[in-house]
């Protein structure tokens, strides 16, 4: 029977710590930005959150980069292009 007992205790500690990371990663995603960039003729737009706007903007744009680029060279110069479009939102 204590046996049943500490598995529960243990089961419920290990669900309260998976629930506490998981509120705390969610709410340091305060803003979501949309960007869009346009690099060697292709175009491409990514979503992306973060705890401020400026992080978010810069992980959309590097993800946006990403399907565009061939190469660390390339991977840069986009990600220091001006965005076509870009909106963010608080959450």
């Amino acid at each position: 029977m204590s046996q049943t007992r500490n598995r529960l205790i243990t089961l419920a500690a290990i669900a309260a710590f998976v629930a506490l990371l998981a509120w705390s990663t969610i709410k340091a995603q305060g803003v979501e930005c949309q960007v869009c960039v346009s690099f060697n003729g292709r175009k491409n737009c990514a979503v992306a959150s973060g705890a401020s706007a400026a992080v978010a903007t810069e992980t959309a744009q590097s993800t946006a980069c990403g399907p565009l680029t061939s190469g660390m060279n390339d991977a840069i110069a986009c990600g220091r292009i001006e965005p076509v479009s870009q909106s963010c939102r608080q959450k």
